[in-house]
């Protein structure tokens, strides 16, 4: 919990508390529903498949202040690792993946594709898919971390992987939302596998090189700088300090 955190995860949560709460008012829920995935993708409502993990889900209690927290304490160390681009690119790509197949697990099941009014996939709407994907790239990149789960039992963070998987089942058997159940899986699929393509592997690899090169460097030259009892002076670019102080001019 050290420093402030970045303004993009501020701005996350945020945006999600505001759908959270707009959800609840009769003159905004109706545009709410049209961001939420259902089954007005196949109609050409496409942008749901991005928009879904920002909008938030659930009733009015404080289990949905606790699910924020706990995102925030993920995406926070998740952000500082990936930077910007990477964290942005790795939740559209996950969410988009994971919705695609729940919305063909739910095709296959015969049910109408025509319904705008009812909220399908319950287990993997709004924060739900941010928490699924935040744990699973935490897990990927920080694999013997340890998490206490509820607070009590230390677990290495690869294990979160399979625990992740097993908490959707838990919500599949209360839910029968097989759909929402596979989507979850399928997200965390693919940030386990965002995370450990090459590419990306050789860019975080390339970056801790780069800052251990930069650190080396400054300190060699403080190092230096302390040897030659050269010392900059505020304002006089005529450091004469050292033993070659007549030379320096």
């Amino acid at each position: 919990m050290g420093g402030p955190p970045a303004r993009d995860v501020i701005v996350l949560l945020a945006v999600v508390f505001a759908t959270f709460s707009l959800q609840f008012f009769q003159f905004s829920a109706p545009t709410l529903v049209l961001l939420r995935l259902t089954q007005a993708v196949w109609h050409g409502f496409l942008w749901q498949l991005v928009t879904y993990p920002f909008i938030g889900f659930g009733g009015a209690s404080l289990w949905f202040l606790f699910q924020l927290l706990i995102l925030f304490w993920f995406t926070r160390d998740v952000f500082a690792q990936l930077g910007r681009r990477h964290f942005w690119r790795m939740i559209v790509f996950a969410s988009v993946a994971g919705g695609i197949v729940a919305l063909l697990v739910q095709l296959a099941q015969d049910r109408s594709t025509a319904m705008l009014d009812s909220l399908p996939f319950p287990l993997m709407q709004g924060q739900l898919m941010l928490l699924s994907i935040m744990v699973a790239a935490f897990a990927t990149m920080n694999r013997r971390a340890t998490i206490y789960l509820f607070f009590v039992l230390p677990i290495e963070a690869r294990w979160f992987l399979g625990i992740e998987i097993l908490f959707a089942f838990m919500g599949f058997l209360q839910t029968h939302d097989l759909a929402g159940f596979l989507g979850i899986s399928a997200a965390v699929g693919m940030t386990y596998l965002y995370l450990t393509k090459s590419g990306l592997r050789r860019g975080l690899l390339r970056d801790t090189r780069l800052r251990l090169q930069r650190f080396w460097i400054q300190r060699k030259m403080n190092r230096m700088r302390k040897k030659s009892g050269l010392r900059a002076v505020p304002g006089d670019r005529d450091v004469r300090r050292g033993p070659w102080s007549d030379k320096i001019h």
